[in-house]
């Protein structure tokens, strides 16, 4: 699939949102969007079918966003639209929350060029922020920055913003994955100290962890392995509000 030309085009088409915002936005937006493989996953499985607002924590630069946005503008586009995936989700809103001021700039930038949905990014702390409601919430890569207690808070409160039924997607690392595991912690580690100056602690779990988590907040939940391609060893959890 990575180098299959509907996913060329979508990378082309989502990074061109990033286009002004400074070479690293741009070219960050195009390694990770062809190298990460939550992305092409997300459209080829259907993961936000049916989803109309998405609320995205930790939302980074608003990648899932002109992915999502890509997606629905080459959709009718595109005669090489894979025949086995669905249509992607036709999104009417759109709420990001980001704490580094760097990473929401970039992201308000890529979303100014698009004035047809409600587009929002808040720069705030997840622990803090009001969340609204909406139909999904995707949670990539983020939970272990915070610690146990307000990991087990934020889930209850994405619990409360969705509806019975309502899908929320989160991706961890499994902890006991062995020298995959020691690669991903290493590559957090140095991603967070070049981010933030400081040695970073993080709050992993295991993912039986993980699900029984998931299960007191509300969530019944399957795991998908979802690093495919890569040296890391991550899963995402597809949950579903009881």
């Amino acid at each position: 699939m990575k180098d299959s030309p509907a996913l060329s085009t979508l990378v082309r088409a989502a990074s061109a949102y990033y286009r002004g915002a400074g070479f690293f936005a741009r070219q960050f937006a195009r390694g990770k969007l062809g190298g990460d493989p939550v992305f092409a996953a997300i459209l080829a499985d259907g993961l936000l079918h049916g989803c109309r607002s998405l609320l995205d924590l930790g939302c980074g630069q608003a990648l899932l966003a002109t992915w999502l946005l890509a997606a629905q503008r080459c959709h009718g586009a595109m005669s090489r639209w894979p025949a086995a995936w669905p249509a992607p989700p036709a999104l009417a809103a759109y709420r990001g929350i980001e704490i580094n001021p760097r990473e929401a700039a970039r992201a308000r930038h890529a979303l100014r060029q698009d004035g047809v949905l409600s587009l929002q990014i808040v720069e705030d702390d997840i622990r803090n922020v009001d969340y609204g409601t909406a139909d999904a919430a995707v949670i990539l890569d983020v939970l272990h920055y915070i610690e146990h207690r307000a990991q087990e808070r934020v889930l209850e409160r994405v619990s409360s913003a969705l509806p019975r039924g309502g899908l929320l997607l989160l991706r961890v690392g499994d902890c006991a994955a062995g020298l995959r595991t020691l690669y991903g912690q290493a590559v957090d580690r140095t991603v967070a100290l070049a981010r933030r100056g400081r040695w970073p602690t993080f709050q992993y779990r295991s993912l039986q962890d993980w699900r029984a988590l998931l299960a007191r907040c509300g969530f019944g939940s399957s795991p998908l392995p979802m690093s495919q391609g890569t040296r890391f060893a991550n899963v995402l959890f597809v949950a579903r509000r009881a």
